[in-house]
């Protein structure tokens, strides 16, 4: 290409700033691998076409592997990577390590009277001043003294719907391993108590970044223990009491002068000292700002510092200010900004469109309508640019200037045409996705076919669950933009699709909204049946999500309505199912008895198995409550059958048959238990414990752990019957106090030779 200008190297060197010796390097074979940036600086020099421009980056591509299209582990809480070329905050590190070192003393100190609340640190300053940043910093460097780990939480304070406490403590206690089905069961506050107690026994680091109020954040700050809290915001959280405030304003002279000198090497700045401080001033010593002008002068090797100073300069004459914000700040975006080739112009303004905190390279294809390797390309420049920040996994995100900045570029440049289009295309991708990876839970679904092009692997469930946790932000947002388009047809196509996938992820905020939507999706299309569907999967959330039981069961009658009234027979047995259970929790039983058989006669009408099985399990329980043990076990002996019936082989997906499993013989223990036949209940014991943990189902699994050591009691087997009530001990943090109180009471029994274990089991 520069033969073709019949241009020097020098030439080409001073029109692109990249080295003589950069150039040579890759000319000749030498540099097989050089920076995005870099690349891009060379097509500007010579000013290339987009073709061309594409041409040079596949050159750059082909000397790494192909992206990867698989979807990275879920971890929602992960901390991002630092940065490699920390500079400066020497006073606050100080007070930050000294917090570090009382949160290191308080967990070791023995004496719990003495204790004081364990250290929270609320970092504060403006925007672009390095919290993040600094709290990612402390975190990495506190490693070795917090063995239980570092997780960061995106508070999204300044979003219209921030996240609530409650919703941190679901993420946080998923990272430190409570299981989904255990959070779903539990009310916010006994999940607020859970986040606390397991809180005390960790040493670890939680950072909150981006808090917007005092109210996201007061319910978590910890009471005693090793945990290490940091809180980042704009603001200083006056009305948050006994914490250790650490302002970061603009960095001084002499850091920012550090900062430069770490990203764009030694040699340059000592040889400019006068442009050095140019730059520096005309970025108001800010840390984001200082990054994002040195990342562009790192790949112009050939420039001098002094006219990045006269860009920064000319850029700052010309641009108009943003309302939020430094102008010095939005200066350096706009040189970077203005340098991007075209391509990668238009993928950092498109994905300002983006509704959740972070992004994939996926959407980033969908978004500029191009291919996985290309988009990954286009990030990694961004990245190199400092205008994007690296995210969890393999992840990308915007600082929140960079994204007011990047929004408005897309509104001056592309018009509202292009903005509908493309939040059109991005939507559509990301439901269509949610619908793929949601059906892999569906008995007559699994997986997708296969279809060529597609940008995400949904090779088996664990991928999906992945895809839809780790998109949850993001395509729920989608689904409330197709609900304010109208776009009825695609909403309860989502909602149809996540009705199985629910019970797998129960402790997520929002299955009411996206069922009680779907319900009014199909009353504007006048379609029963689904609204039908929909009340019965909102009847479940109600309960499940909120355990608002009046909600539930008004819900579910109001399914049954409309199922009756179109005559849906599936319906009609959803809604008596829902209203059994919800008369069995209230031990209303012989309605219960009543809903439950009058399900099971429908569900057969209706031909579907796995739904029977449902309602039978739970007449298996019923049944024993209400003191009929001979049909709860005839109840068990029928789900049995059905299960092994060749007939039903393949209408019964594994997960459904595991569980169904799993708690028709939890459920026929007690019946067992209650006629004293200790053999039997001892069998049946055996196969559900491990089960139900493995579930995370830990409080019945306690429970089955204990009526397996008092049956062994019974039986005489009094070493195993240890071994179980110690089973019970070692779940201390999962089950109820009064379980471990019986455990602890019925081992010293055994201690003393006097067993007495329980003849009657509810």
């Amino acid at each position: 290409m520069r033969l073709a200008r019949r241009w020097t190297i020098e030439e080409l060197a001073e029109a692109s700033g990249v080295s003589v010796r950069a150039i040579g390097d890759m000319e000749r074979g030498r540099s097989l691998r050089p920076q995005r940036g870099t690349v891009t600086a060379l097509a500007q020099g010579l000013e290339l076409d987009e073709a061309a421009h594409s041409e040079l980056l596949a050159a750059l591509r082909a000397g790494r592997p192909a992206a990867n299209p698989s979807i990275p582990p879920a971890s929602p809480c992960a901390l991002p990577r630092g940065v490699r070329d920390f500079v400066g905050r020497h006073a606050e590190l100080a007070a930050l390590r000294a917090l570090v070192q009382q949160s290191v003393t308080e967990s070791r100190t023995g004496n719990k009277a003495v204790r004081s609340p364990a250290p929270v640190a609320v970092l504060f300053g403006p925007p672009g001043s390095g919290k993040t940043t600094l709290a990612i910093r402390l975190a990495e460097e506190s490693a070795p003294s917090f063995p239980d780990g570092a997780f960061l939480i995106d508070m999204r304070g300044l979003d219209a719907q921030p996240l609530s406490a409650d919703q941190a403590v679901l993420s946080l206690l998923g990272a430190w391993g409570v299981a989904d089905a255990e959070l779903g069961r539990q009310s916010a506050e006994e999940r607020l108590a859970r986040y606390h107690a397991t809180a005390a026994t960790l040493r670890a680091v939680v950072v909150l970044d981006n808090v917007g109020s005092e109210a996201q954040v007061r319910p978590l700050l910890p009471r005693e223990g090793g945990l290490l809290l940091v809180v980042s915001s704009r603001r200083t959280l006056a009305g948050l009491e006994s914490v250790h405030r650490v302002e970061l304003g603009a960095l001084t002279r002499e850091d920012s002068a550090s900062l430069l000198r770490a990203v764009v090497g030694a040699d340059r700045t000592d040889a400019e000292p006068a442009a050095v401080l140019a730059v520096t001033e005309l970025c108001g010593h800010l840390p984001l700002a200082l990054r994002v002008a040195a990342n562009w002068a790192a790949t112009r090797t050939n420039w001098s510092l002094q006219r990045l100073a006269d860009r920064l300069t000319d850029e700052e004459r010309r641009l108009d200010a943003l309302s939020a914000g430094d102008l010095r700040v939005n200066t350096a975006f706009a040189l970077s900004y203005s340098r991007l080739a075209p391509g990668t112009a238009r993928m950092f303004r498109l994905l300002s469109l983006v509704p959740g905190a972070d992004f994939s390279v996926p959407s980033a294809a969908v978004l500029a309508e191009t291919s996985l390797p290309a988009a990954e390309d286009l990030l990694e420049e961004l990245l190199d640019a400092g205008l994007l920040m690296a995210s969890r996994g393999d992840r990308y995100r915007f600082h929140d200037l960079l994204r007011l900045y990047a929004g408005a570029r897309h509104r001056a440049e592309d018009g509202d045409g292009a903005s509908v289009a493309a939040k059109a295309r991005l939507r559509a991708w990301l439901l269509d996705m949610a619908v793929l990876a949601g059906r892999w839970y569906e008995p007559d679904h699994g997986a997708p076919p296969p279809a060529t092009g597609r940008l995400v692997a949904l090779a088996d469930r664990e991928q999906a669950m992945r895809w839809m946790k780790t998109e949850s932000d993001n395509w729920l947002a989608a689904f409330r933009e197709a609900v304010e388009a109208g776009e009825h047809a695609k909403v309860i196509k989502v909602a149809d699709a996540t009705t199985w996938f629910s019970d797998h992820w129960v402790s997520w905020g929002h299955w009411i909204e996206v069922y009680e939507r779907a319900a009014e999706a199909a009353a504007a299309l006048g379609d029963l049946v689904r609204e039908a569907t929909h009340r019965n999967n909102l009847a479940g959330a109600y309960w499940i999500g909120e355990r608002r039981h009046d909600k539930a069961v008004a819900e579910a009658g109001r399914a049954l309505a409309i199922a009756e009234k179109c005559g849906d027979v599936t319906q009609q047995a959803w809604a008596h199912h829902h209203l059994g259970g919800l008369h069995a929790l209230v031990d209303d039983l012989p309605p219960a008895a009543d809903h439950y058989q009058r399900a099971k006669e429908l569900f057969a009408q209706a031909d579907e198995v796995n739904g029977y099985l449902a309602a039978s399990n739970m007449t298996i329980r019923v049944a024993e409550k209400a003191g009929r043990p001979r049909q709860a076990v005839a109840a068990y002996d029928e789900v049995m059958d059905l299960l092994a019936a060749p007939d039903y082989r393949d209408r019964i997906p594994p997960n459904v048959r595991d569980t169904t499993i799993t708690f028709a013989t939890f459920y026929v223990s007690f019946a067992h238990l209650n006629q004293g036949r200790w053999q039997e209940a001892v069998d049946a014991l055996r196969v559900t414990g491990d089960r139900l943990e493995a579930h995370g189902w830990h409080e019945r699994a306690g429970m089955a752990h204990l009526h397996l050591a008092h049956a062994l009691v019974h039986l005489g087997q009094l070493a195993d019957a240890e071994t179980e009530y110690r089973a019970v001990l070692a779940m201390a943090d999962l089950v109820p106090p009064t379980m471990l109180d019986d455990a602890r009471a019925a081992l010293d029994a055994l201690a003393t030779g006097t067993p007495s274990p329980p003849t009657h089991f509810v």
